[in-house]
């Protein structure tokens, strides 16, 4: 006979979690190794008790803010390499929709994060409980079903019973390299409290094996001919070299080969700045050597990227005489896009067979390729050069020269993290990566407000590591809560707080398409109604203080890069607020002359926006659909 024991259901989640690992090459990890949470009266009975209970095993950290709790999950996962992940818990209705954005940056990214907030009544004693949304339509609809869309897999848990298969299809898609994401498990308020007789088998330590499925021989033969076929082969690395940890096995494939290696956002360190055939970030934010060998190559190998549309040009950028792809990738879905030939395996694996294949007869780029883009590199590090040179001591500092400031203090173990603003573009063209996980910018969702409590994740799956987090005003103003978290947990990020007063990116952008930058600096109303009056007086470094963070102010490059070094060093949360220059010339990068479609108007009298219109029609001219 089966023996059992009595718990509540959400006594019973937090045991089996305890009790989940994973294995990928020899490595095994704990699953869910914390679990953060935000209590109300949807879950502090549930969920909250049963981390007491089971404190022991199951450690937990204290957010303020459910959608930063996702991101903080996040970045864990990511620095894990997705082997291990949290979860996070919140009460019903407000708690829950604060997750839908972290849910969808985590299923975009395919990060894992477990998801648990607290749902309504499933008995329905009282209808509307306080929170509910009241859908006459269907009784069986919460406001949780917003987390559907953005979840790599969801259930609802209406009866004890119901959690034993729900939470082992939630570590299955968790574990999946292909499927991970968000996972969301809804808990009623009252089925967490209820209790079951639960199968002893079910708290059994139990490991899932990441899988590294090998390359079809079919598919591998047709990726070899390929590229001995090719003339101007490049490779565009994206996030999934990461993920699959094979840049070792990249660093070979392009040494042995010669072929360039150009990266996303998601896939900068796939290679070090500094290797031979690394050219560089790709597409509307990337280097001119690597742009101008994506329009001149004849077979692209796509190596774990999604092909974005910042990769390639909103379509513009790969228009070579007969260019094809050929996308080494473990989702099917993305191995098919553009037409491309798939090769659908995990990304180590695969470069392993693709560089021993390649090896007999020996196959190498022509010499005179190679010699254009290492010409290419060299004349783009000069530029690097001097966009992040320091200036004038006693000057204020522009945006280029405090990402050089930070570039001279740094060392491979230090990690910077950013995700919205103009500042991705500036470090996909200017940062210089050490090491592999050494850039960690969000691009796929781009979310301002991830900085700050991704920091802390990632620190904690990187303890005794620098880790940094970039932010300007307008992403700080989004989401600084996480700062008392890190003050609590005596965590010791960085923040590099960078003030231009306002949204400078959208600002610029705006004034591309014609929209003449319309209420994007911080600013006074003028009298016509425009935010175009003196500097709102705005002191974040004091907000950064007010919320225990140890703040150094540095007004000019002179002192920038001594708070830096101080930072660094510090043992305790410490801010880094800089001033830079003006909003309409916070950049400054060089150019790396790639597209980006943001449609622009039609029909206007103002005269930006009709030769905004103008320019738009030239560069949609150029598109190409690879069919």
């Amino acid at each position: 006979m089966t023996s059992t024991t009595r718990l509540t259901v959400a006594q019973a989640l937090v045991r089996f979690l305890a009790a989940q690992y994973t294995e990928r090459d020899g490595e095994r990890r704990r699953l869910i190794a914390a679990t953060w949470g935000v209590f109300g009266h949807g879950n502090v009975a549930g969920v909250g008790q049963a981390l007491v209970e089971y404190g022991a095993v199951m450690p937990y950290h204290q957010g303020r803010n459910e959608q930063a709790m996702a991101h903080a999950a996040v970045g864990y996962a990511r620095q894990s390499n997705r082997l291990s992940a949290h979860a996070v818990t919140t009460s019903i209705g407000p708690g829950a929709t604060n997750l839908v954005t972290g849910a969808a940056l985590a299923t975009v990214n395919h990060l894992p994060v477990l998801l648990l907030p607290g749902d309504v009544f499933a008995t329905h004693p009282a209808d509307p409980v306080l929170q509910q949304l009241e859908f006459p339509r269907a009784g069986d609809v919460s406001v949780n079903d917003c987390l559907r869309p953005v979840s790599a897999y969801f259930d609802r848990i209406t009866r004890p019973e119901a959690l034993i298969p729900a939470a082992l299809q939630a570590m299955r898609v968790l574990t999946d390299p292909v499927e991970t994401g968000a996972v969301t498990l809804a808990l009623p308020q009252d089925v967490q409290a209820e209790a079951f007789d639960w199968p002893e088998e079910l708290f059994a330590e139990r490991t899932w094996t990441v899988r590294r499925p090998g390359a079809d021989p079919v598919e591998l033969a047709a990726a070899v001919r390929a590229i001995r076929a090719a003339r101007r082969p490049l490779v565009v690395a994206g996030g999934g070299v990461h993920h699959s940890r094979a840049e070792d096995t990249l660093d070979r494939f392009a040494e042995s080969t010669g072929i360039p290696v150009a990266s996303t956002q998601a896939g900068k360190g796939s290679l070090r700045w500094d290797h031979p055939q690394d050219v560089g970030g790709i597409g509307h934010t990337g280097t001119a050597v690597a742009d101008e060998l994506a329009r001149a190559a004849d077979l692209v190998i796509g190596v774990g990227t999604r092909y974005t549309d910042f990769t390639t040009a909103s379509g513009t950028l790969f228009t070579g005489d007969g260019v094809r792809f050929l996308n080494l990738n473990i989702a099917p879905y993305d191995g098919h896009k553009l037409a491309g030939l798939p090769l659908v395996a995990d990304a180590r694996g695969a470069l392993e067979a693709l560089t021993e294949a390649l090896a007999a007869p020996g196959h190498r780029v022509d010499p005179a390729y190679v010699a254009r883009y290492t010409r290419g590199k060299r004349n783009w590090e000069r530029q690097v050069d001097a966009g992040l040179a320091a200036g004038q001591p006693d000057t204020r500092p522009t945006q280029r020269q405090v990402i050089g400031a930070l570039d001279a203090v740094v060392d491979a173990s230090d990690i910077v993290i950013n995700a919205a603003g103009s500042l991705p573009g500036d470090l996909h063209k200017l940062w210089r990566a050490r090491s592999r996980d050494q850039y960690h910018l969000e691009y796929g969702y781009s979310c301002m407000g991830y900085e700050i409590p991704a920091a802390i994740g990632v620190s904690l799956a990187a303890p005794g590591r620098p880790v940094w987090a970039l932010v300007g005003d307008g992403t700080y103003l989004m989401m600084p809560t996480e700062i008392v978290t890190a003050v609590q947990e005596r965590i010791p990020i960085k923040v590099l707080l960078v003030q231009n007063h306002g949204y400078a990116s959208i600002g610029g952008l705006s004034e591309s398409v014609g929209a003449e930058r319309f209420a994007t600096d911080y600013r006074f109303r003028a009298a016509d109604g425009t935010y175009t009056g003196a500097p709102l007086p705005v002191d974040l470094a004091a907000n950064a203080a007010s919320l225990g963070m140890r703040v150094l102010r540095a007004t000019t490059v002179g002192d920038l890069r001594a708070a830096l070094t101080e930072a660094r060093d510090a043992d305790t949360p410490t801010c880094v607020y800089v001033e830079t220059e003006t909003a309409d010339t916070v950049s400054g990068a060089p150019s790396g002359e790639a597209w980006w479609d943001v449609p622009v108007a039609e029909t206007a009298t103002r005269s930006s926006a009709v030769k905004a219109r103008e320019e738009y029609d030239r560069h949609v001219s150029t598109r190409r659909r690879h069919l």
